[in-house]
């Protein structure tokens, strides 16, 4: 394919020599770009084919990088990226080794401030012209380009708050296209819906705000992007230009159906068509594991009420919301406000599961500690995408939350490790806990497909062990049991196999047989190994006075970078091969 205009374009300087007229071929070359690279390397399409117009329109009127650029998110950054030159390497984006997913401050003086989770861009570009201004730099613009959905969240109003009673030299552009990964909720989203249609213009909460609003505006339409930037990069102080976009435009099924592409996977780049999927039967994913046993359980058990910050689709909350619409709640990126709901739901008497991701689940831990566990109120926290989650990269990998949900009093912290498991988890919570728990459960696939088995009550805080062996005790938490079982099957007379669900409560009985029968313990999780599951059995260790070899297996102390998730685990020694050799030189040592 010819992209004759794109390929002359190697940074935004180059963007500012062409005229205004040549703008929209180059939008249009840009956008067919961007499908064929998504096409047959996977990543997020319908953001950025929804602003390809207005990134050419900023970097073409902006002096891009002096002026600050800030994209919330990134999902709607590919374009930025390209015309910033990376256009060369593009087709490495999200791959091990290759260009971040999102715009990333140590791989381009473009991308001003690293993004992954939302409705940070105003707080950091307001800091950005803060920092200007003291050290009197009066010149430089700071742009922040937040999407409706992120616009709603806690932290975007507070930096409006904030941003609102200065004199910075901020410009929001708001891109205001009615979904975000799902459709938008709340009453902010209505109030943005009837300013588009006209019928809400008495009063304007951007300007009672003290920004100067400016809007809506076509945000496919080049020539009148440029005419309204013109206008305000002479105006002074905080402004706010509300711009209307089409998630997926130029492609025809993902205008249609922005959900599903949003990350379509792979697809035909002439007619958007996906990819057959395979015919084979296979596990289910655990998303839907949970979203699906929460149904059954829901259709017995009156009090339940499920919530999800903005993710109904990617957490499958969407079956309960489809079969009780009434009971369950997508509340937007709104996660503080998702964790300390379903604390008043539970405080009321109501039993409430929060569906969130591990990586989000960090953005409400005062909430979690201070709403939910001081108070020892039975919030049932589903936490998906645990472990390594793949090309999302280094702000998605949900790694962190063994070590940061360990330390917290009241709270039970469980890892199944496979469906069967994670089903009677949120069997036996439902019941009538006293205190929370979390469910961390990795993204992907199980390991069984006939799945749905009738449901077993869980003693809190019990270990079971797998395997018989007599010279390593492997213990382990989460997915990776199975791994453990594999390393078994390898070494069936040496390997003993415990698996603790429950990383706390910890089973103390089961943990003083193993101290007492095993010179040699490996301990093995999918999160940091500093403060995590490993951590806990070295404390217990030390405490029981433990003086054999323990070996703690885990993710190392370092961010982890983008890659499929079995690159990245052979990069950190999670894999099958890896693992295997470390057990035989432990083996030859005994």
């Amino acid at each position: 394919m010819s992209y004759p205009l794109l390929e002359t374009i190697n940074d935004p300087q180059d963007l500012r020599k062409l005229q205004v007229a040549e703008l929209n071929t180059l939008a249009a070359e840009l956008r067919r770009f961007i499908i064929a690279i998504v096409a047959t390397k996977e990543g997020h399409l319908g953001a950025s084919l929804g602003v390809v117009e207005l990134t050419l329109a900023l970097h073409y009127a902006f002096n891009t990088p002096d002026d600050q650029l800030i994209w919330d998110v990134g999902h709607q950054a590919y374009g930025h990226k390209i015309i910033t030159g990376r256009r060369d390497i593009f087709e490495t984006n999200r791959q091990l080794g290759g260009l971040s997913g999102f715009p990333k401050r140590e791989e381009s003086v473009y991308d001003a401030f690293g993004t992954g989770h939302s409705s940070t861009s105003i707080s950091a570009a307001l800091g950005m012209a803060i920092a200007a201004k003291i050290q009197g730099n009066t010149r430089r613009q700071h742009i922040a380009v937040i999407g409706d959905a992120s616009i709603a969240s806690g932290m975007a109003f507070e930096a409006l708050n904030h941003a609102g009673d200065s004199d910075a030299n901020l410009l929001v552009i708001l891109n205001d296209n009615a979904i975000g990964i799902d459709p938008s909720v709340g009453a902010l989203k209505n109030y943005l819906t009837n300013v588009k249609t006209g019928s809400q213009r008495q009063e304007n909460i951007f300007e009672a705000l003290n920004f100067k609003y400016f809007g809506p505006v076509d945000g496919h339409d080049i020539d009148k992007l440029l005419e309204i930037i013109k206008t305000l990069k002479k105006i002074k102080g905080p402004k706010f230009l509300h711009v209307i976009t089409t998630k997926g435009k130029g492609l025809k099924q993902a205008e249609k159906e922005q959900v599903l592409y949003h990350a379509p996977g792979k697809f035909d780049a002439a007619t958007g068509e996906l990819n057959p999927k395979s015919t084979t039967p296979q596990p289910p994913k655990y998303q839907d594991v949970f979203g699906l046993t929460l149904v059954e359980l829901t259709k017995k058990n009156e009090k339940i009420v499920g919530i999800t910050p903005a993710m109904p689709t990617g957490s499958s909350l969407k079956y309960m919301m489809q079969e009780f619409p009434e009971r369950a709640f997508d509340v937007g990126i709104a996660e503080q406000h998702a964790v300390t709901l379903a604390a008043g739901i539970a405080a009321a008497g109501g039993v409430a599961f929060c569906a969130i991701y591990s990586t989000f689940l960090q953005r409400a831990y005062d909430q979690l500690i201070h709403d939910v566990a001081l108070q020892k109120l039975p919030v049932i926290f589903c936490v998906d995408r645990a472990g390594l989650v793949g090309a999302d990269g280094a702000t998605h990998h949900g790694v962190f939350d063994l070590a940061y949900l360990r330390c917290i009093p009241n709270l039970i912290l469980f890892a199944p490790r496979n469906e069967e498991s994670l089903r009677n988890i949120m069997y036996t919570a439902q019941l009538g806990l006293e205190q929370p728990i979390a469910i961390r459960y990795p993204r992907g696939r199980g390991t069984t497909i006939d799945w749905k088995t009738s449901f077993q009550e869980l003693q809190i805080g019990k270990a079971e062990k797998l395997t018989e062996g007599d010279k390593i005790a492997v213990l382990v938490t989460g997915s990776l049991t199975e791994t453990a079982l594999q390393l078994a099957e390898v070494y069936p007379e040496a390997i003993a196999v415990y698996y603790f669900g429950f990383v706390k409560p910890l089973d103390l009985e089961a943990l003083q047989e193993v101290f007492s029968n095993y010179s040699t313990i490996i301990t093995l999780e999918d999160g940091v190994v500093s403060g995590g599951f490993g951590s806990a059995i070295a404390e217990e260790a030390i405490r029981q006075s433990y003086t054999g070899k323990l070996e703690l297996l885990g993710i190392p102390d370092r961010f982890i970078e983008q890659g499929t998730t079995e690159e990245l685990k052979t990069s950190v020694g999670l894999d099958f091969e890896s693992l295997k050799a470390q057990l035989a030189s432990y083996l030859t040592l005994i």
